[in-house]
């Protein structure tokens, strides 16, 4: 299966919390899109790796992902190193994707600068046709380099080399965030507090994407960073 673009983030829920209302957008365009988690969160405060898995079933579903898949790497302790970037290219060869999106270059947990370095760096890689890879069908794979790595901000407020309006997507971006009951705001679960888990924080997100879409004259926006020059043949594209 190929995909025009390819969500790959440390953490299931990554991808909800800071891309969901682009990936709605994708989709609504016609294009295809399919996320990657690098590990099942299992150092998190609440839940369990097993319920994590689940929640990211269903946020995939909710935002029409056609595929998902978890590496299974370790959380906290993965590395970018030849044994990951290795795991990681013929996941990247298999979905052959235009577009990657990942994690913040820059941000307040180690697992997110780390895991964008160690997926720009696959993404590399992965063009290099003396790099041999196998498919799941155990036939070797073609070299595949996407054209573009985009990193959606987190935590930390960075700034943006461009945002997405995602005015017409943001209670389906809440809907696909709520999918991890396990994680956010639920004043009746018994579960310890995380720093994630409280009102504030979803609160936070919504002055992050709503500080985004001021940015551009909408109420909803999401924020990318670039590390290539972006270019337009249209002026008016802009507008």
């Amino acid at each position: 299966m190929t995909v025009d673009v390819l969500a790959i983030a440390a953490h299931p829920d990554d991808i909800e919390m800071t891309c969901a209302g682009t990936v709605l957008s994708l989709v609504a365009q016609g294009k295809t899109v399919a996320g990657v988690d690098l590990t099942r969160g299992e150092l998190g405060t609440r839940g369990t790796p097993e319920i994590r898995l689940q929640e990211s079933a269903e946020g995939a579903r909710l935002l029409n992902l056609v595929a998902r898949e978890n590496m299974g790497f370790r959380d906290g302790f993965f590395r970018n190193d030849e044994e990951h970037q290795m795991a990681l290219i013929p996941v990247i060869r298999q979905f052959r994707p235009k577009i990657i999106l990942t994690n913040a270059p820059d941000d307040r947990h180690p697992d997110h600068g780390r895991a964008a370095q160690l997926i720009t760096e696959a993404c590399f890689y992965s063009g290099l046709r003396q790099i041999k890879t196998v498919g799941k069908d155990g036939q070797p794979q073609e070299a595949h380099r996407p054209q573009f790595v985009y990193y959606f901000i987190q935590d930390r407020s960075l700034k943006p080399d461009f945002v997405v309006d995602v005015t017409p997507y943001w209670e389906g971006k809440i809907a696909a965030i709520k999918a991890y009951k396990s994680q956010f705001f639920n004043p009746d679960s018994p579960e310890p507090q995380s720093y994630i888990s409280g009102e504030a924080f979803m609160k936070f997100l919504e002055a992050r994407t709503r500080e985004h879409g001021h940015m551009i004259g909408t109420e909803f926006g999401e924020g990318f960073i670039s590390k290539r020059m972006l270019g337009v043949k249209d002026l008016f594209a802009l507008v």
